[in-house]
């Protein structure tokens, strides 16, 4: 994720508003989700007491997108997180959880290094005609189904490699494939 960034710091006034320091407009609930699916870190702060919110707003962000159906998380899985705040002892859950995160943004930025080269002999393959437009189609394709949560893969060239990530060529192309994969995700959404 954007480990290197400052979160961005959204302040909560009495009325309950939250209030974007950065942009020094207010921000919905849903707005701190595209926040942090584009990578961005947030920190939610009561402005009065100055306790720290983020955790609250998180776990009732996720609760929203679980409600409207767009459920991720297993009922079996819901049943073990209940489970772990209501045993006595230290739950070994949290752990756990941010070690299989973890793992998972590594094996996704491994694959993708993978998928870019053929052969540690020969180059990155974004030299074969098209293949940078198919990285990016791959790369949005991703952040879509995990919801942004690939770590740090930006659809480029292997981590030695110091070209900038492909970019599609117009905003044509770009809303063709938002096009496809909102298609996808219909189709995926049925399937489930």
């Amino acid at each position: 994720m954007a480990a290197t960034q400052t979160p961005l710091l959204i302040k909560r006034y009495a009325s309950r508003r939250l209030y974007n320091t950065e942009t020094s407009d207010y921000v919905t609930l849903e707005d701190i989700a595209g926040f942090i699916r584009d990578g961005r870190e947030v920190k939610i702060i009561d402005l009065k007491s100055g306790d720290d919110l983020t955790r609250q707003y998180l776990l009732q962000i996720i609760a929203e997108h679980e409600s409207r159906g767009e459920s991720v998380l297993p009922v079996d899985v819901l049943n073990d997180l209940v489970r772990s705040y209501m045993g006595g002892g230290k739950s070994v859950v949290p752990q756990f959880l941010q070690a299989s995160f973890d793992m998972l943004r590594d094996g996704q930025s491994k694959m993708m290094e993978n998928m870019t080269t053929i052969n540690p002999a020969i180059p990155v393959v974004p030299k074969i005609p098209g293949m940078e437009m198919m990285q990016a189609q791959q790369a949005a394709f991703l952040k879509a189904m995990t919801g942004g949560i690939s770590g740090g893969w930006t659809g480029g060239a292997a981590a030695e490699d110091s070209e900038e990530p492909p970019k599609p060529d117009s905003t044509e192309d770009l809303d063709a494939i938002k096009q496809q994969l909102a298609e996808l995700q219909a189709k995926l959404s049925k399937l489930s």
